[in-house]
């Protein structure tokens, strides 16, 4: 994809022509429709397509006036690219600047909605770190990986009606948690309220029920990335998560970027990783890979967390091949959640429970604050190589 374009971007944007994320966004209260960001800006692909200069695939202008991204997903990965090129094209060829210009707007004047209809909900468990960090800190004295951790990706299924858009205040939840010393749980405010930094792998093209996807065509079926905050309560989530699992601990809110890179852009960030041991069985076997992408947590505007996507043991192909063995389908706008994405040092650690041990350890902030969970008022940002940033400020239990 070429780099080149006439468009004002930013020296150091992470959003040039090789990127070109895909959001739903408004104007002045303007019907919703298809936008790709570049730079500071927003270019509003159904201005496009009414004028004529994005017909790349027979559906393009209901899709680019469609209030999200469903249709664009849904139409495959032909369309994808072919809506991709000429995109890049217009924005790189100064003799069409006359007409594409006016479909330019300041970043400033829209709104951003959530990009597409979440369908399904699943949040998986694949980095390594992570799961053994969590095993030591809940099941201290036992072996931090279940016996199943390196046979197959374990994960959840989710609730995919409380998915927000970036920028969504998080109200506090409630629920029942067992204090500390205590026999018996109380009802009330989460006191251990948490962040997860993930990566969400958004599926475009849905598959049959009762047809396993192969793991080698499992990212034909994935139409971008985005960063994701799985918002955790800690204490109702210990209390609840035997023997079924997370819960209302999780299913309060789970925070998206307002843009969905496509996969496509993050190819050039794909890179080796290191043998799985044991080999996995045949239907999740592939080549390890990983995705280089260094990600960040910032907390009150101080970054608390530095880690990278490379730290994934289980690749999203291997977690679209196991979600489908059984027969289970994909649907457009389903949401794959990485799990919680940490590295083996401390300040690599993707949430709160982990970088202060559990609240034993809380972390320093600057004029001598400190956290080990989240507070009222706390603003969470995370961002990451090529992704838009996802952001949420913590309010008051209803």
């Amino acid at each position: 994809m070429s780099e080149a374009t006439w468009a004002s971007v930013p020296d150091g944007s992470p959003f040039g022509p090789a990127v070109l994320p895909y959001g739903c966004f408004s104007l002045d209260r303007q019907p919703r429709r298809v936008g790709v960001r570049i730079g500071d800006h927003v270019l509003d692909l159904a201005g496009l397509a009414r004028d004529g200069l994005l017909g790349v695939f027979p559906a393009a202008q209901a899709a680019f006036a469609a209030p999200g991204l469903d249709v664009l997903m849904a139409s495959g990965p032909d369309a994808w690219r072919a809506t991709r090129e000429r995109v890049a094209a217009l924005l790189a060829d100064g003799r069409e600047r006359a007409r594409v210009e006016p479909h330019l707007h300041p970043l400033g004047d829209a709104e951003l909605h959530l990009p597409f209809a979440v369908a399904d909900y699943a949040d998986f468990y694949a980095s390594l770190h992570h799961a053994t960090n969590l095993g030591r800190l809940l099941r201290p004295g036992e072996e931090p990986l279940p016996p199943n951790w390196r046979h197959l990706p374990v994960g959840y299924h989710g609730r995919a009606g409380t998915v927000v858009v970036s920028g969504t205040e998080i109200v506090r939840p409630r629920g029942q948690y067992l204090p500390a010393g205590a026999r018996a749980p109380e009802y009330g405010p989460s006191r251990r309220l948490d962040v997860e930094l993930e990566l969400g792998f958004v599926i475009g093209v849905p598959s049959r029920l009762g047809t396993p996807v192969a793991v080698a065509d499992a990212l034909e079926h994935v139409f971008g990335v985005v960063l994701l905050n799985d918002w955790s309560a800690r204490d109702l989530q210990a209390w609840e998560y035997r023997p079924l699992g997370p819960f209302l601990g999780k299913s309060f809110a789970t925070s998206i970027a307002a843009w969905v890179t496509p996969l496509a852009a993050l190819e050039r960030l794909r890179v080796p990783a290191p043998a799985q041991e044991p080999a996995p069985l045949g239907y999740l076997r592939e080549d390890p890979w990983a995705l280089d992408v260094d990600l960040e947590v910032e907390l009150n505007g101080d970054v608390v967390a530095r880690t990278s996507a490379r730290n994934l043991y289980w690749s999203p192909a291997q977690m679209i091949a196991h979600l489908t063995a059984n027969g289970a389908s994909l649907r457009t706008g389903d949401l794959l959640g990485s799990g919680t994405i940490s590295g083996p040092e401390r300040g690599e650690r993707g949430s709160l429970v982990e970088l202060s041990w559990g609240g034993e350890e809380p972390i320093s902030l600057p004029g001598g604050q400190t956290r080990a969970f989240l507070e009222d008022g706390d603003a969470v940002v995370l961002r990451g190589t090529a992704l838009a940033e996802v952001a949420g400020r913590v309010v008051p239990a209803a």
